[in-house]
């Protein structure tokens, strides 16, 4: 499972670095997260400046694709360049956006007139761009996930570990960066919001 985390200059340390350590977590069943961008660095929103790990194209290629938000988000919507190198499938792929991921989606097509969500400060903005927005941290239709709120990273990547590989492995994931003490509760709390969006088989398991 070989998965782009999409992250551009302006981006949001907490999007693209939490989902990127809990989806490598299944490294050992041959999962690979990697940080793609479209510059060989990008710097977030706070400085701090990164490599990538492969470039924007990747996530033609790539078995599941992370959107992570930033502060140019609204910018590299409206640049038709940029979109044009954003190419994806949700026939094949798991897609998952986060915060003003959500306003990439749904100028590249894929979310349509499905609820979605997003952080508070974008939410115009995907409005504008005829989405539903929901008051909610996490939905789900088939293959395209979006989540709302930075802290809402852990749900995008346990849905991905769910829908890729098992619930049991999603558990895991969570149970490794959980907080001491509070481990079940945080497991228990993550895999409630996500069983709903999951196949049948899955969401039983839970």
């Amino acid at each position: 499972m070989q998965i782009a985390v999409l992250t551009f200059d302006g981006f949001n340390e907490l999007d693209s670095f939490i989902a990127s350590s809990i989806l490598n977590r299944m490294r050992a069943k041959g999962w690979m997260a990697h940080i793609a961008s479209p510059s060989e660095t990008v710097t977030s929103m706070n400085g701090v400046m990164i490599a990538r790990q492969k470039p924007l194209e990747f996530a033609a290629e790539a078995d599941a694709v992370v959107i992570g938000s930033g502060i140019r988000t609204r910018e590299i919507a409206a640049d038709p360049a940029m979109l044009a190198r954003i190419r994806l499938d949700p026939a094949r792929q798991l897609i998952a956006a986060q915060c003003s991921g959500t306003l990439l989606l749904a100028r590249l097509g894929l979310v349509g007139a499905l609820p979605a969500c997003t952080d508070l400060t974008t939410k115009p903005w995907v409005v504008e761009a005829g989405v539903e927005v929901i008051d909610a941290p996490f939905v789900a239709h088939g293959n395209v996930a979006t989540a709302g709120g930075c802290m809402a990273s852990h749900y995008l990547a346990a849905w991905m570990i769910a829908r890729g590989g098992s619930i049991e492995d999603a558990a895991d994931a969570l149970h490794y960066v959980a907080p001491v003490g509070e481990k079940q509760a945080w497991i228990d709390r993550a895999l409630g919001v996500i069983a709903p969006f999951l196949p049948a088989a899955e969401a039983s398991a839970a």
